[in-house]
């Protein structure tokens, strides 16, 4: 039995404890939660590819069950109304099968409009999902509200033993699949042609991929979520931006690299970058606020925008007069689990009250104070994006900043290092280092 399977086990009390606690505060005594369903193409019959509810997979490991439930009363086993139509225009899903499926009453529905008849529906059943007419019948007391979700989204940032094996599963996936793209990039091929190989490499296609592979050569890289892959090879290659990932049991990860084409001064910004990045993913501790240690980066990007002769004024002035944020537009990290940027990352308790973003920064996506077994990316960035740079350009410090030079780096785009780190009380784990060194 792998360690996935071992752990699975304790991973399901917690997460029954868990929604015990969440339903017993909200005053609702069972719980059904939705799968989701297809939805349809305007004026087509064709699908958008399916997403599962996050809640859903949080108890078992089923991607493609659309139309299916998880339903839990405390104290009795969880059920799962799991529909497996009689279909012979899609393949229908297979039976239900693994290590879970001992630890669920399995309930079998040919149509989605027998699923009430298997649910476990009491008086006060609350639905979590997303909400269709066709379920105001059903005997829901209420749907989705905030005083049962929020404690659910705040304890999921604390990751149990099953979740992190997921997840170191899913950095080794992404780590192989890194190395194939790097060797396609120094090869010559096309953004398309590295994204096939990355896709090949983890053995997952572009839907399974926990999100869309950022995939950008030269200035494309300071795009921050560039979403094409261009066909045609560029007429010279300087850089390569890699943003993509994986994902295991619906746990993602979630990496990037950068690489420059050349041993030049842009490979030496990389490699800075990357020593910066390091010594912030060591300070992923529990009890480390990570709003300070966004605002620690900025200075790290300072130093080196100094260093390589970018911008005229000490590191403190650098970011005092917001230049660093032209540079670095974005927060330092997020939560990753089952969703790619994590829910819970704002929340200082679980009645959802929110902890406010620094001054400033209205893009960090995480302002907790980070505990045992939260998982965050680190991912700093140093980036050259016309529309920020012209607007430094034209403002009241633009006079400091040494044009001529970043003008010579506009062709690489730009800079992204960034790992998944999983805070303990002593040294973290970076399974993304780990996963690289293995693979």
């Amino acid at each position: 039995m792998n360690r996935v399977a071992q752990t699975y086990p304790e991973h399901l009390e917690t997460v029954k404890k868990r929604f015990g606690m969440a339903l017993a505060a909200a005053g609702f005594d069972a719980i059904a939660i939705f799968a989701g369903s297809l939805q349809g193409l305007f004026l087509d019959d064709q699908d958008y590819p399916f997403r599962v509810n996050p809640h859903f997979k949080n108890w078992l490991p089923l991607l493609q069950a659309h139309d299916s439930f998880v339903a839990y009363v405390p104290g009795q086993k969880p059920v799962l109304v799991y529909y497996q139509p009689d279909d012979y225009w899609c393949l229908p899903p297979a039976p239900p099968s693994g290590f879970w499926v001992e630890h669920f009453d399995i309930r079998i529905i040919k149509r989605p409009e027998d699923a009430p008849g298997a649910l476990p529906v009491t008086r006060r059943c609350v639905f979590l999902g997303e909400w269709q007419e066709r379920f105001k019948n059903w005997g829901f007391a209420d749907v989705n509200p905030e005083a049962l979700i929020n404690p659910l989204h705040y304890t999921r940032a604390a990751k149990t033993e099953y979740e992190l094996e997921c997840m170191r599963e899913a950095s080794a996936l992404s780590a192989r699949g890194h190395r194939a793209a790097e060797q396609a990039f120094r090869a010559g091929a096309s953004e398309f042609e590295i994204h096939t190989a990355f896709c090949a490499a983890c053995g997952q296609t572009d839907n399974e991929l926990p999100y869309g592979a950022i995939i950008a050569l030269n200035e494309h890289a300071a795009t921050l979520h560039y979403q094409y892959w261009n066909r045609d090879k560029p007429a010279r290659r300087h850089s390569f931006l890699i943003d993509a990932a994986a994902q295991v049991n619906g746990y993602a990860a979630d990496v990037t690299r950068s690489y420059s084409a050349a041993g030049d001064e842009f490979q030496e910004l990389i490699d800075a970058l990357d020593k910066e990045q390091q010594l912030l993913a060591r300070k992923v501790r529990a009890e480390t606020d990570f709003k300070a240690l966004h605002l620690e980066t900025h200075q790290a990007i300072a130093r080196l925008l100094r260093d390589f002769e970018f911008v005229r004024l000490p590191p403190e002035d650098i970011v005092a007069h917001g230049i660093s944020s032209t540079f670095l537009p974005h927060g330092l990290g997020h939560l990753l689990g089952l969703q790619v940027h994590d829910v819970g990352g704002f929340m200082a308790s679980p009645r959802g009250d929110l902890i406010p973003k620094p001054e400033g920064h209205p893009y960090l996506r995480n302002t907790r104070v980070l505990k045992e077994n939260f998982v965050t990316t680190i991912e700093p960035g140093l980036y050259f994006i016309p529309s920020l740079l012209d607007k430094l350009k034209a403002g009241a410090h633009g006079r400091n900043v040494n044009w001529s030079k970043v003008e010579e780096f506009h062709k690489y785009g730009g800079i992204r290092i960034e790992d998944n780190v999983v805070a303990k009380n002593g040294s973290p784990e970076n399974l993304t280092r780990d996963a690289f060194k293995l693979n």
